[in-house]
């Protein structure tokens, strides 16, 4: 009984130690599944284009996103999906482009693994070469081949995962862009 009562009161110093370890040292949040997730994930800070008119060509959409310090891994990749719009837009994955900082404040250029587009889906997957650290805003350019051609409101569900094989996207805001059509009427 005595080795019983001494395993047990082992386990509860070393599990309350554990708890009371900071975060640094055990920031990772691992499911049981093995599955990694983050601590406390990215956030959508802005989605915007200086090109809001339709039927733009080349126009290019920026979405910043902000990796906390608290985040616990690593940003590797980023999925961006049209929930809502008139039509489908298409984007240019050869000319995708991210970089540190914000769309007026571009700081380094951050190089992309892959781009990948899902028609069926209506998805478009970034992946970082680096792993974007934890502390970090970082902004990803996505160009499309041209802007709808009908006027409105268009929503993009943006989901980002953590660095790892077996990880768990989480989904951190809505990218709301709004088109414009031509105003001018003739008589």
């Amino acid at each position: 009984m005595k080795d019983v009562t001494s395993f047990f009161s082992t386990l509860f110093v070393v599990s309350a130690g554990l708890y009371l370890l900071p975060h640094s040292v055990a920031d990772a949040v691992a499911l049981s599944n093995g599955t990694i997730a983050f601590l406390k994930p990215p956030r959508l800070v802005s989605a915007s284009t200086p090109y809001s008119n339709t039927s733009v060509p080349n126009a290019r959409y920026y979405f910043t996103l902000e990796v906390p310090a608290t985040a616990g891994e690593p940003l590797q990749q980023v999925t961006f999906n049209q929930i809502e719009g008139t039509e489908d837009i298409e984007f240019n994955q050869k000319d995708t482009f991210a970089f540190e900082g914000t769309r007026n404040h571009q700081g380094s250029k951050l190089a992309l693994k892959a781009v990948k587009g899902d028609d069926k889906q209506q998805t478009f997957t970034v992946t970082f070469d680096t792993p974007v650290q934890p502390g970090k805003t970082v902004t990803i350019g996505l160009q499309t081949y041209y802007n709808p051609f009908n006027d409105g409101v268009y929503l993009f569900g943006v989901k980002a995962f953590p660095s790892g094989e077996k990880t768990a996207g989480q989904f951190i805001g809505i990218g709301r862009l709004q088109f414009y059509g031509n105003t001018s009427k003739e008589n």
